[in-house]
């Protein structure tokens, strides 16, 4: 093959004749060095040399980056490399994968929290149950949106929404231990939670592959982390068995009996609230009294159909697939357990919400073309308002009930005060120590003696009332706190 010296001129003028593939131009100055061209016009320096008895051919660059003395100098450096018995290709694969990996580095790097959380979510949602992956979604949400109950009212950020913003190489043990500290002040059983999706999420993100290194799977198992979260406190919200009577007495004067149907299921079977909404009449078998309930964990679980149960759900209407069926739910059950409706009269609309102080009634007054006017009325500022201008009256038996509990309590007192009194006085105290025995008979005695009064301080508080307004005791007006 011809050589000539490269030029400027020769390197811009060289051409491929159409009738060719490619054309090459080979240079006299650097051994191995070409330009290679095509139809297409687009030029390229190309090294050819001979690599352990075969040819190799190499790219060098286009000679709009490249200048003809720093191809020439390329050139040189490789046939240097395949004198010294090495492979420029090898070289250039290397170079090329080290480059690679040091932008799938930077890349790692640069994740952040939020964008390894959605793949997280992603990645781990078929194995999740619905309720649980919506816990994940508003763990992390950043707030700001239109509440759909509340107008003028938008949702918050989630307790994990500090986190997402910062590199996952960031969320140390100190940096999570700080957001505990901070969060917890406002929301500590969220956080608790949040704190335990947290913690599976740093250990899936410490396994993956591009992720490997740069999450510390201890990062939120830290003892400091779950002591400033604090300790979940135990449930005292349970029915006992002494108010069993009362409580199915009034649920079965509900006016929707598939309300009534559904809350007495649920305490008769133990089932989850969903778990019992989502049962279908297929799923109920009269013949073998038995039932199948979705379950979260299991995926479906057999529950034993009892007498009760069953006389329950025969008498139920047969409305659709649903056995708790709603006419005004949009998917035909019962969707929440406070059966929160909406009603529209006129221009008036009530709504049944939820807010700091519980359940509420949200009323919108809609007038012509003026704005509309909210009102947020509570079933105990309702009953007051109803009690004192004679809409409704109050109920006998409550207050027989309050009667009895308060002449209950007022005994027990007498009869704490007693011992109290008998074992500070009249107790052989030289032959034993009964310190221990009387400092808690009289704690007993003084929790007994503010009991009534305090709680009472409370339902007035909380009612709007005076202290006398009741017109009551202490223990009767706490009784007919309770109560209400």
């Amino acid at each position: 093959m011809a050589k000539i010296a490269f030029t400027a001129g020769r390197v811009s003028g060289f051409k491929c004749t159409p009738d060719k593939k490619q054309a090459f131009m080979w240079d006299a100055t650097a051994p191995g060095l070409g330009l290679r061209v095509t139809p297409a016009g687009k030029p390229a320096y190309v090294f050819q040399s001979v690599y352990q008895g075969k040819d190799i051919r190499l790219t060098i660059g286009s000679p709009a980056a490249w200048s003809i003395p720093d191809a020439q100098a390329k050139a040189r450096e490789l046939q240097r490399l395949i004198d010294e018995g090495k492979d420029p290709r090898d070289l250039k694969r290397d170079a090329l994968a080290a480059h690679a990996a040091k932008q799938a580095a930077a890349a790692a790097d640069a994740v952040t929290v939020g964008e390894a959380w959605q793949r997280y979510l992603e990645a781990r949602r078929p194995f999740w149950g619905e309720l649980n992956y919506r816990d994940h979604v508003k763990m992390a949400q950043a707030g700001g949106e239109q509440r759909r109950r509340l107008p003028d009212v938008k949702t918050i950020p989630g307790p994990l929404a500090e986190l997402m913003p910062l590199r996952l190489g960031d969320l140390t043990a100190p940096a999570i231990e700080a957001w505990a500290a901070k969060e917890a002040k406002d929301r500590p059983a969220r956080v608790r939670l949040a704190l335990r999706l947290l913690k599976a999420f740093v250990r899936w993100a410490a396994t993956e592959p591009d992720l490997k290194g740069k999450a510390d799977p201890t990062a939120a198992s830290a003892k400091k982390t779950r002591e400033v979260a604090g300790k979940a406190k135990p449930k005292n919200d349970y029915l006992q068995r002494e108010q069993l009577p009362a409580w199915f007495a009034h649920v079965r004067q509900l006016q929707n009996p598939v309300i009534a149907a559904y809350l007495q299921c649920l305490l008769v079977t133990g089932a989850r609230r969903e778990e019992l909404a989502e049962l279908k009449w297929e799923d109920v078998n009269f013949q073998w009294r038995g039932m199948e309930l979705k379950d979260k964990i299991e995926g479906r679980r057999a529950v034993p159909l009892t007498p009760y149960v069953a006389h329950l759900l025969a008498a139920l209407p047969r409305r659709n697939e649903w056995v708790f069926s709603s006419l005004g739910s949009a998917s035909g059950r019962l969707t929440e357990p406070t059966m929160q409706t909406k009603l529209t009269h006129h221009h008036l609309t009530a709504e049944a919400v939820n807010d700091q102080h519980g359940q509420a009634i949200l009323l919108t007054q809609q007038d012509g073309i003026d704005e509309p006017h909210h009102v947020l009325v509570h079933p105990f500022q309702l009953r007051a308002v109803c009690e004192q201008f004679g809409i409704i009256a109050s109920d006998p038996q409550a207050a027989k009930s309050i009667a009895t509990l308060q002449r209950r309590i007022q005994g027990l007192h007498e009869r704490i005060e007693t011992l109290a009194d008998w074992m500070t006085q009249h107790s052989d105290q030289r032959h034993a120590d009964l310190t221990y025995e009387i400092t808690q008979l009289q704690a007993l005695r003084d929790i007994a003696r503010e009991w009534c009064t305090d709680i009472a301080d409370n339902v007035r508080t909380e009612s709007g009332q005076g202290a006398d307004a009741s017109g009551l005791e202490p223990c009767t007006a706490t009784a007919q706190g309770l109560l209400l």
